[in-house]
């Protein structure tokens, strides 16, 4: 498939803002079960406002996508049958309840509301973090489903794709909340860095399956089958287009083998290795900076993975469109 920038950007930030609203709830849980020092509601107001804008940065860049944007509401209409439909609720929900996480805890408003067995108090903000929390995952199922709900697209059609989204999101997320509490001095970057490490080692985990996976695929799909005529000798004369269209453009990427061995080879090493050698790095040298750097090269990775993901589709339609271009 041709990348589109647009996705790629859709799909990477409000992934990586989808992480940091995890990581913040969790963080707040963990201080509630005492397991941490709690953080001023400044904190959680503070990284919920730069989750909701990732959110709106990766709603923005999906416009680019569209032919007509001023249709884009459309999209929201066949719920019943369509993840794109699904994911295009999902968004603002996630949107929704990240802002009136961070609203809250801006304007104090965590007086208990009532105490669960006289030892849990629940307040506004919890309420709304778990509600969030389930719109967060249900974006994430959403928008992986879309690729991985492709069927003729053997790529992309495993659960895999799922876990990938997943894992590389939350481990986005959190990274960014460690390089955020190390901005702010805050004493949760051990926290989030750990598990930024353990959400980035689960995602290569399933990205390197996925990979395995494609190396060792192969298409099941010939020329007799694509055009439904079983003669044992077929051959391709002409491309099916005097020049250059949309199905020669969009359903292949154009970029040469070497090109993408390069691109492989560097996101594995900008979203797995380097954050994680960062992070350890900073746990040693005891360094506020080396987590902002190590989000930094994670996310600029995503970015390349993303690209990569979508080369690696292989559309059914090119083996007529493209054998001869």
């Amino acid at each position: 498939m041709h990348p589109a920038f647009s996705v790629i950007f859709l799909t990477t930030l409000i992934g990586v803002g989808q992480g940091l609203f995890l990581a913040l709830f969790t963080g707040q849980l963990y201080a509630l079960a005492k397991l941490l020092p709690a953080q001023t509601d400044a904190f959680y107001a503070q990284g919920s406002l730069i989750a909701l804008l990732l959110l709106i940065a990766g709603l923005v860049a999906s416009v680019f996508h569209l032919g007509r944007p001023e249709r884009a509401w459309r999209a929201a209409t066949q719920w019943r049958t369509s993840w794109l439909s699904r994911e295009v609720i999902a968004l603002p929900a996630a949107m929704l309840f990240t802002a009136l996480y961070g609203l809250f805890h801006y304007f104090g408003w965590t007086q208990p509301l009532f105490v669960i067995s006289q030892a849990l108090p629940v307040d506004a903000t919890l309420i709304v973090g778990a509600l969030g929390t389930v719109a967060t995952f249900l974006l994430f199922l959403c928008t992986a489903m879309i690729y991985a709900s492709l069927r003729f697209i053997k790529a992309w059609h495993s659960p895999l794709t799922v876990a990938n989204f997943l894992f590389l999101g939350i481990a986005s997320g959190f990274m960014l909340a460690a390089a955020l509490s190390a901005y702010l001095s805050s004493s949760l970057v051990v926290f989030y860095g750990t598990w930024a490490v353990v959400a980035t080692l689960l995602g290569a985990i399933s990205r390197g399956a996925s990979l395995y996976r494609n190396s060792d695929f192969r298409c099941k799909i010939s020329m007799q089958s694509a055009i439904g005529v079983h003669h044992a000798k077929l051959h391709q004369k002409a491309q099916g287009f005097m020049g250059g269209a949309f199905n020669t453009r969009e359903f292949f990427h154009g970029k040469s083998d070497a090109l993408l061995q390069m691109l492989r080879y560097g996101f594995l090493l900008m979203v797995f290795i380097l954050p994680v050698l960062l992070i350890l790095l900073a746990y040693l040298l005891e360094s506020s900076r080396l987590p902002i750097a190590a989000f930094l090269i994670q996310y600029a990775g995503l970015v390349i993975e993303r690209y990569y993901f979508f080369t690696e589709a292989k559309h059914p339609q090119n083996l007529y469109y493209q054998s001869m271009a």
